[in-house]
């Protein structure tokens, strides 16, 4: 950190003389393109002003063919850059020219395309062919008192004007283009002419910004300077591009690239040294211990008394050191821990066993009591005493087959209850079956409520069957719920079908024992307990949260 501030200038000092040097090759480019397109410059003008020279004195000739013919002959055989100059009509085809085409050839003049009678301006069209060879054509309309009369043309071969770019030297890469975007000639007018050009950017949005200069990458993928600068009338344009000046292979450049990315090599350097140092010292000792912790984490039980660490420093070793002496010590805890919890869980097991088997034998005992009774009134109390011994038999069984106790399915409870106490229930008075059925929802409860809400089932169920009647359609039938509604609370509804000419105050215990039991455990299992009386059936149901006592009711 301290010597950066010294790179960070250095190198600003530096980059201000790179690009100082980088607008100097670009300004020396575009002078150079300049220079370099004078010649095709005169070129192009030379044959517009004699196309606009002969479109004036062209009026006077059309009488005369054989007189246009040798004007057109004479001029060709003057400059040396012209192939071909010639008058012709849209409507009558080549009227004279400076050389005649014959058959063989295919009349090619005539198949030039014409321009339109309206056209009041000087065309130039590149990569016409003409006789075989490649030119570049001028064309300027003949007007007389305003009505169009033809066209003036004038060709130049497209090598005059590569000849002429040749010649420029100096590693200049030169494309003249026309505004359309079009390349009329280049110095090496192959079919890799157009690599030189810009990747990026296409010719026409060259012609649009006009004399400009910038770096980009050509087509070849060469990092190059180029500069555009319009030869004729914002019509023709010459497009040149060099290696930027200071980034070749000489010496100068070299010299400016060590001093522009030394300091910040230097810098870096520095950085790198520092970071294998505290790495090497520091960092790879503290990333294995964060491996142990991990591994220690997710496998509470890994040993991490053989795991060293290899040329660490003394203080480091000093904590990876009571780091495994804690890793000891949660192990020990947690093997005591898990020994206490599997014995307690055996104890639990084996306490739930023995009241379980216990209920039974009292259930026994009362059914032995119920056979020596005579009294049908002393048999029916009796038998609803053991279907309560029952359901909480059924509640003990179920708490030590379970694999887990801290909660309990009650669905799976309900269920085996119910399977007891109600699947064979009949009609005493007509014979007639009950159908029960169920739709209980899969849900967990803790073992403080399985009491309450068995019993209350129990309590609920016995009375169902009890008062359950043959409906007009001939059913007895009984259903039992338990639904886990959207606000989290959960719905006992026991529903039974009644007979119509029952009298509804016969239909349920209002104030016996089974009907102050329902009640209680309702409020056990704090609940609201709401009874529906029909004409054809009879509901219970009881709302109770899922989550047994709140934080809010201990304090």
């Amino acid at each position: 950190m301290a010597i950066l501030p010294l790179g960070l200038i250095s190198v600003y000092q530096t980059n201000k003389v790179l690009e100082d040097r980088k607008e100097q090759s670009k300004a020396a480019l575009l002078e150079r393109t300049q220079e370099a397109a004078s010649e095709s410059r005169e070129l192009i003008r030379a044959a517009v002003g004699a196309a606009e020279t002969l479109a004036v004195q062209m009026p006077t000739l059309l009488s005369q063919a054989e007189t246009c013919a040798t004007i057109m002959s004479k001029l060709v055989e003057r400059s040396e850059s012209f192939a071909f100059a010639g008058y012709r009509d849209n409507e009558q085809g080549v009227i004279c020219a400076s050389e005649q085409f014959g058959t063989d050839d295919g009349n090619k003049l005539d198949a030039l395309p014409a321009l339109e009678k309206n056209q009041q301006e000087v065309l130039m069209l590149p990569l016409e062919f003409l006789g075989g060879i490649a030119t570049f054509s001028v064309t300027v309309p003949v007007v007389e008192q305003g009505r169009f009369l033809g066209t003036v043309w004038i060709v130049v071969p497209v090598s005059a004007l590569n000849s002429a770019l040749s010649r420029t030297g100096e590693n200049v890469d030169l494309v003249l283009f026309q505004n359309q975007g079009e390349i009329i000639a280049t110095e090496d007018f192959s079919e890799e002419r157009r690599s030189v050009l810009p990747a990026d950017m296409n010719l026409q949005d060259l012609a649009i910004i006009g004399r400009q200069t910038f770096r980009t990458q050509n087509r070849e993928g060469q990092q190059r300077d180029f500069a555009v600068s319009a030869i004729l009338n914002d019509r023709v344009f010459a497009l040149g591009s060099w290696m930027p000046q200071g980034q070749g292979i000489a010496l100068p450049a070299y010299q400016h690239l060590l001093a522009l990315y030394f300091p910040i090599a230097i810098w870096i350097i520095a950085i790198i040294a520092a970071y294998v140092g505290v790495h090497r010292l520091v960092i790879r000792h503290l990333r294995r211990l964060r491996l142990w912790m991990r591994a220690y984490a997710s496998d509470s039980g890994a040993n991490l008394d053989k795991a060293r660490l290899r040329g660490a420093p003394e203080e480091i070793e000093v904590l990876a050191e009571t780091l495994r002496a804690m890793t000891r010590r949660l192990s020990e805890q947690d093997r005591r821990r898990e020994e206490d919890l599997q014995e307690k869980t055996v104890l639990l097991r084996e306490v739930h066993h023995r009241v379980k088997n216990n209920l039974q034998l009292i259930s026994s005992m009362m059914n032995m009591q119920i056979r020596a009774t005579d009294s049908d009134e002393a048999k029916n109390v009796l038998r609803r005493v053991q279907d309560r011994v029952m359901a909480l038999s059924a509640i003990h069984r179920y708490l030590y087959l379970a694999r887990k106790l801290s909660m309990l399915r009650a669905d799976k409870l309900l269920e085996e209850i119910i399977q007891q106490l109600v699947i064979v229930g009949t009609l005493e008075e007509s014979d007639q079956k009950i159908s029960v059925s169920t739709q209980l929802d899969k849900v967990e409860i803790n073992p403080d409520q399985s009491v309450p809400l068995s019993l209350l089932a129990t309590e609920a169920a016995m009375n169902a069957v009890k008062y359950c009647g043959v409906t007009s359609e001939g059913e007895a039938w009984v259903n039992i719920a338990l639904k886990l509604q959207e606000n989290g609370d959960l719905c006992l509804s026991i529903v039974n079908s009644c007979a119509q000419a029952d009298n509804p105050e016969t239909r349920i215990e209002s104030s016996g024992l089974g009907s102050r039991l329902i009640r209680s455990f309702a409020t056990q299992l704090n609940g609201t307990l709401e009874t529906r009386d029909l004409p054809n059936r009879y509901e219970l149901h009881v709302v109770f949260p899922l989550a047994w006592h709140d934080d809010s009711s201990d304090d």
